[in-house]
């Protein structure tokens, strides 16, 4: 059925499989390994029979939100908890049929990433639909079978936070197997028209961090890390002019786990960028040398920061930030990894007017898939030709973004051609 089969009924010396050929012909044989050593056999896919695709209506769902012209592959709901042990995508549990709950405990398919939400029924249907009671009940048998879980709770003011949001994080602290709870805010795009706020607002993302602070507090005391964990952007919304005085430090994030989920991204990030000056101190001569100057691209969400480390950094006379808006999407959506080409080359053109440096753009290597697509499905190459002038791929960690642009920089001439 998939790689975790294989593995499961693979772990051995020996291994008896049946084939098929190209002419349809049944084969057998036994392959045999030393220890140490693997198969030598690779698959194309992680799963051989299909994603488990998703069969809730949740109000809050970003793909239906998603424009018309969007590419199919976007509209693709996975919902599929092979996917969640082996990738670490998040599952409602909604769709598991008794056999496949058996198999996870079988297998031991654990840790497994969970989409809890809430934690009254009421309120689980009204965000996830018909099916949502269905899903609580096996994660409850799953974690009594001794399954682990990380949990994600997607935020919607007046609907899961404030009394609804303790009542969860009550549940979720006593059971043994939740090891920890993810909070991100809700997400909307401007091509939808059931939400026209999120906790973009400092009050009100205030109020969200100040409502699990005493969650966290407990946790730091009796587990040694917070526990439950808030995305970057609640920090961000809520202290805008100070984040980096106010943000947790590592220590509250325990082994970064949810970290692809944007939780500790910005923590980490600041310690990178700190940790490296000498590498900012290096670009800074280059650049005077080469007389060049660089331009970072990224979303709005990492101004609050992204601009008071430059503030401080030997690299601010010669790096700078462009800041780009997501019209694409639109709404509260603000991200680097969601910036789509159409803006970027929107945004550069209109930095370029009128300008006569040496400019080279840097964007971050998240704004593009495994296929090096944009989500508008645009190449950088496409990109390159858009703008008149030189524009790279970058790390998103600091250290290794100064890094590339400190060997751009030695490659580069006084002469720059877009």
């Amino acid at each position: 059925r998939d790689i975790i089969d294989w593995r499961w009924y693979s772990d051995d010396y020996e291994v008896e499989i049946n084939y098929f050929d190209l002419d349809g012909n049944e084969h057998e044989t036994l392959l045999s390994r030393e220890l140490g050593h693997d198969w030598g056999i690779s698959f194309e896919e992680l799963i051989f029979d299909g994603a488990k695709q998703c069969r809730n209506n949740c109000s809050f769902c970003f793909m239906q939100q998603l424009p018309d012209y969007s590419r199919d592959s976007l509209r693709f709901r996975d919902d599929d908890y092979r996917l969640s042990f082996l990738q670490g995508n998040f599952v409602t549990f909604t769709n598991i049929d008794e056999s496949e709950e058996q198999r996870i405990i079988e297998q031991h398919l654990s840790p497994l990433r969970f989409s809890l939400h809430a934690i009254s029924p009421d309120i689980r249907q009204q965000m996830i639909g018909a099916h949502a009671a269905h899903g609580l009940e096996v994660a409850k048998r799953l974690l009594d079978a001794g399954i682990d879980m990380h949990v994600q709770i997607v935020l919607l003011p007046n609907v899961n936070d404030g009394d609804e949001l303790r009542n969860t994080l009550t549940w979720c602290y006593e059971q043994e197997g939740i090891k920890g709870v993810g909070i991100v805010p809700l997400g909307y795009t401007k091509h939808q028209t059931k939400f026209d706020a999120s906790f973009n607002d400092e009050s009100r993302a205030l109020q969200f961090l100040e409502t699990i602070e005493p969650f966290q507090m407990r946790a730091m005391k009796e587990r040694g890390w917070a526990w439950v964990n808030a995305a970057d952007e609640f920090y961000c919304n809520a202290y805008p002019n100070n984040v980096l005085d106010t943000l947790p430090p590592a220590s509250y994030y325990g082994n970064f786990d949810m970290f692809d989920d944007g939780i500790g991204m910005v923590r980490s990030f600041v310690d990178d960028f700190t940790s490296c000056t000498d590498k900012q101190h290096a670009l800074s001569k280059l650049c005077e040398d080469k007389r060049i100057h660089f331009v970072v691209i990224s979303g709005e969400a990492q101004k609050p920061y992204l601009s008071a480390l430059l503030e401080r950094s030997p690299s601010g006379n010669c790096v700078e930030v462009l800041y780009v808006k997501n019209n694409y999407f639109g709404g509260n959506v603000n991200v680097t990894g969601l910036l789509c080409a159409c803006d970027l080359i929107d945004a550069m053109n209109s930095f370029l007017a009128n300008k006569s440096e040496n400019y080279l753009f840097a964007i971050p290597s998240v704004v593009f898939n495994a296929d090096q697509l944009t989500l508008d499905g645009k190449t950088l190459l496409e990109i390159q030709r858009a703008v008149p002038a030189t524009v790279h791929v970058v790390s998103c960690q600091a250290s290794e973004y100064f890094a590339e642009m400190i060997q751009i920089a030695h490659e580069i001439g006084e002469t720059l051609h877009g």
